[in-house]
């Protein structure tokens, strides 16, 4: 549904701007919490295995709670995308308050240190499906661009957040993401829907009249008979980020044994990050050549080429070589698999394709916290790198049959 606004809109012409402010500020809070996990963690007296159990936790429990809240968004009552993500920032900035507080109280460092994590991936496909549902109202808003400077918000982040810590300790995360989330806090809650006239509200009233209608008659049709192929996919995408949140969550405990230590990470974090904005930027001109089914299986083959690299490692060289691949691989992955689920969903369940989406991606986090961390203490990060790499392979080859080619129309998501 697409509805007509006026261009006198106050703000009208800012939704762009608006948008991507709120990914570059969502995603350095995304960089503090992930990122860092491991080096808050580890300075707070935390083994391998217990800070894969803290993230696995953290990724169950939001797998399991994206689906449900975004079930609840799609019925239109009385959630939205907006009004969850102000109420998820709100509750970050109080448990990160809370966690700066508790100093080396460890059983509250893990039970508040969950809660964060699992709220920052809880509503994270509200941020995506937002770009979706004010562009539904006329608003002028670029995805692909919008979250290709959320990577550079997070890029930026990590490389200043890394040399500071150096200097002053690891109390300075919470302190930073407090800051980044109380102007997240303050975007979102100024981005409201902008009003429609009052022949646009009749019109949009009625096509809501129709869609309830017409939900009535297929809501008994089970959402897996009605996308036929997209559970395998979900499993491809289990496989990759399987590998990829491997790299992200251990990168520290990667990079130590060949030289590398706070600084490298927030440098090899910021590179990986920076090089996320051009491919998103421009990826509908990207998918106007090539459609968004092959895309996908690109970015599988390279997250394992990714892998590969990671894994011949001998130095910081390798490593950096290695994350020069995310331009390929997550930069793809993310815009192509939001247009995707866009693409071949109808309305009434985009918020819930986009979640199921982010809890496949959780639960390869999930699957890396409790494999990779038990591999890492017991056979060291090679061999976590090496069965990570086996299982990504996996995802390739389900990835190629399972996703089909879906075109974008240009004139819909220029």
């Amino acid at each position: 549904m697409t509805f007509e606004v006026k261009k006198s809109v106050t703000g009208g012409k800012y939704w762009n701007l608006r948008y991507s402010a709120i990914n570059a500020l969502y995603f350095a809070a995304f960089c503090g919490v992930h990122e860092f996990a491991s080096v808050y963690l580890l300075a707070h007296h935390f083994t391998n295995l217990q800070i894969g159990l803290i993230l696995a936790l953290a990724n169950i429990t939001s797998a399991v709670l994206q689906p449900v809240v975004a079930t609840f968004i799609d019925r239109g009552k009385k959630l939205s995308n907006r009004n969850v993500s102000v109420l998820c920032t709100a509750a970050m900035l109080l448990l990160s308050f809370l966690l700066l507080t508790v100093k080396e109280t460890k059983a509250i460092i893990f039970i508040v240190y969950i809660l964060i994590y699992m709220i920052q991936m809880l509503y994270q496909p509200m941020i995506i499906a937002m770009s979706f549902e004010y562009r539904n109202y006329g608003c002028p808003i670029n995805f692909g661009l919008a979250r290709g400077i959320g990577s550079v918000g997070f890029a930026m982040y990590s490389a200043v957040l890394g040399r500071v810590m150096e200097k002053t300790g690891i109390s300075v995360i919470q302190i930073a993401d407090m800051l980044v989330l109380f102007l997240l806090l303050l975007f979102l809650t100024s981005f409201r829907l902008p009003k429609r006239d009052a022949a646009a509200e009749e019109k949009y009233f009625q096509k809501e009249k129709d869609r309830q209608e017409e939900e009535k008659t297929v809501q008994k049709i089970a959402f897996w008979r009605k996308y036929p192929g997209f559970l395998a996919f979900l499993l491809a995408t289990v496989c990759f980020f399987f590998l990829h949140s491997m790299s992200n969550d251990y990168l520290m405990q990667i990079i130590t044994p060949i030289g590398g230590g706070t600084k490298e990470l927030g440098y090899v974090v910021s590179l990986a990050a920076m090089l996320e904005l051009p491919t998103m930027a421009f990826f509908l001109k990207l998918a106007e050549r090539i459609d968004c089914g092959t895309l996908l299986k690109a970015s599988g083959i390279f997250f394992l080429l990714k892998g590969i690299l990671l894994f011949m490692a001998k130095d910081m060289t390798g490593v950096y070589l290695s994350s020069l691949l995310q331009i390929a691989s997550y930069a793809v992955f993310i815009p192509a698999s939001a247009y995707y689920v866009h693409k071949i969903m109808s309305d009434r369940d985009q918020v819930k394709g986009q979640a199921f989406i982010n809890s496949a991606i959780t639960l390869g986090g999930v699957f890396s916290n409790l494999i990779c961390g038990y591999i890492l203490d017991r056979n060291g990060s090679r061999a976590m790198i090496g069965a990570a790499v086996i299982v990504c392979a996996a995802g390739v080859l389900i990835g190629i049959a399972s996703i089909h080619k879906v075109g974008l129309n240009k004139e819909n998501f220029q």
